[in-house]
């Protein structure tokens, strides 16, 4: 851990220095040598796939997932970079010309999340490197080797060393950045308790810089009766349990209608039995360990709490998942009903591998249940009708709405949460806008 002010501000001067130098390297130069990043970090697959099952625990069988992810977005916003970070002329006439030019902020602090180590850090860092801006980068404690490779990588492809910095620091250090004079501009992927005391300890500075957060969900998904069924339980339990339910914008919450209810719940009890709970190096493991300890325990917390309450628990764990005992990393998946809206399961993120399953009888039930959270990250809705599912989905408070799948991002579209999941965005043609500032040319050339 680099922890002390001194070696802080010695990076942040390296940071600051490459900057000067960075921002005068043309758009079309820094498409070419994040185009060279994803060819070696394509290359590098296998070493990537190495540090998501030793630091955070996802099966090894679903590691080329997080390179195609990275490849996808990194892919795109550098395919969209020279469009979006060109100047916008206004006006280009024989006595007045006027554009406005997009200026890089300057050093950016960019703190990422282990649940996806390398797609959280890729959101961000490949547009704020594109838009000319130097990055110091932080991963989780829990997830350090896969900041230190992606670093690594992108100094491979021609990015200068102090450009992109990994900055291993602890809370106090990070504290110490978002308040760094020098620092332009802060970006957080993790919890909302986190989130606020950033966006406090930013508040309280006298500096105005600019924050961007992608917080905390609760993620509901309303499944109606003209879907197909089968395909609908196989997504929404995807969305549920994949990286053992551990991702901001996995399905929690599931308002079923009333007609199909006992059948939905009937066919994703057979599926979650069929999860093979284990060793994430072992190929056959479809589910591994949670990342800590702590978070295992907060599940166990919820579902303790939901049963006291009433709910029932309807996968037998010491049956199917022997694995799964108190004190340990390991959590079966579990599916939950007779659930309602006074338990945390349906209120807090639980942040684990649990399906909550929720009847309903009507479109307005279900709007009122889905925005009755804090969180408004994604939602969905499982039909085949695509007004209906329009209609619904302007009524929902989200960021993102599927219909018929979940848990996605589109790096087409804004990455966005409403609510408390969220500060700004990221992804889409104006992802870029957060790392820089329009600035304003009026030219008088005949008076």
């Amino acid at each position: 851990m680099t922890t002390g002010k001194a070696e802080i501000d010695a990076a942040v001067a390296k940071a600051t220095q490459a900057f000067h130098a960075w921002r005068n390297v043309s758009v079309a130069e820094r498409v070419a040598i994040l185009n060279k990043f994803c060819k070696v970090f394509e290359q590098k697959k296998d070493k990537v796939t190495e540090t998501i099952v030793t630091e955070m625990g996802r099966p090894v069988r679903y590691g080329n997932g997080e390179v195609n992810g990275v490849l996808e977005r990194a892919g795109y916003m550098i395919s969209v970079a020279e469009e979006s970070l060109a100047d916008e002329c206004i006006e280009n006439g024989p006595k007045i010309q006027r554009f406005l030019r997009k200026v890089p902020l300057g050093p950016v602090f960019i703190i990422a999340a282990w649940n996806y180590p390398y797609m959280t850090m890729v959101n961000t860092v490949v547009p704020a490197l594109l838009a000319g801006n130097s990055v110091l980068l932080k991963q989780s404690p829990l997830t350090p080797k896969c900041a230190d490779l992606f670093v690594e990588t992108f100094h491979e492809a021609g990015v200068p060393k102090d450009v992109i910095q990994a900055v291993h620091v602890d809370d106090s250090g990070a504290d110490y950045l978002v308040r760094h004079p020098n620092i332009e501009y802060v970006s957080f992927t993790g919890s909302v308790a986190v989130g606020k005391k950033i966006r406090k300890a930013i508040g309280d500075e006298e500096r105005l810089i600019g924050l961007g957060m992608e917080l905390g969900g609760k993620d509901p998904a309303y499944v109606l009766p003209d879907v197909d069924l089968d395909y609908a339980v196989e997504n929404v339990v995807d969305g549920a349990f994949f990286n053992s339910g551990q991702c901001c914008c996995s399905i929690e919450r599931c308002y079923v209608h009333a007609d199909i209810y006992d059948a939905f719940v009937e066919k994703a009890v057979a599926l979650t039995k069929k999860y093979v709970l284990g060793d994430p190096k072992h190929p056959d493991t479809t589910l591994g360990p949670m990342a800590h300890e702590r978070f295992a325990d907060k599940v166990r917390e919820h579902l303790a709490e939901a049963a006291g309450k009433g709910a029932k628990l309807l996968i037998d764990t010491d049956q199917v998942f022997p694995q799964d005992k108190p004190g340990s990393n390991f959590v079966g998946p579990q599916v939950v009903v007779d659930v309602n809206h006074s338990m945390k399961i349906m209120q807090e993120e639980t942040f684990g591998p649990v399906l909550a399953i929720m009847p309903v009888k009507s479109d307005e039930e279900a709007i009122t249940l889905m925005n009755d959270s804090k969180y408004g990250l994604t939602a969905s809705i499982w039909t085949n009708d695509v007004d209906r599912a329009i209609a619904i989905g302007d009524q929902i408070e989200c960021g993102t709405w599927f219909m018929n799948r979940c848990d996605y991002v589109d790096p087409a579209l804004a990455w966005v949460g409403a609510k408390d999941s969220g500060l700004g965005f990221s992804m889409s043609k104006h992802g870029f806008d957060q790392f820089v500032r329009p600035k304003s040319f009026h030219l008088r050339k005949q008076y």
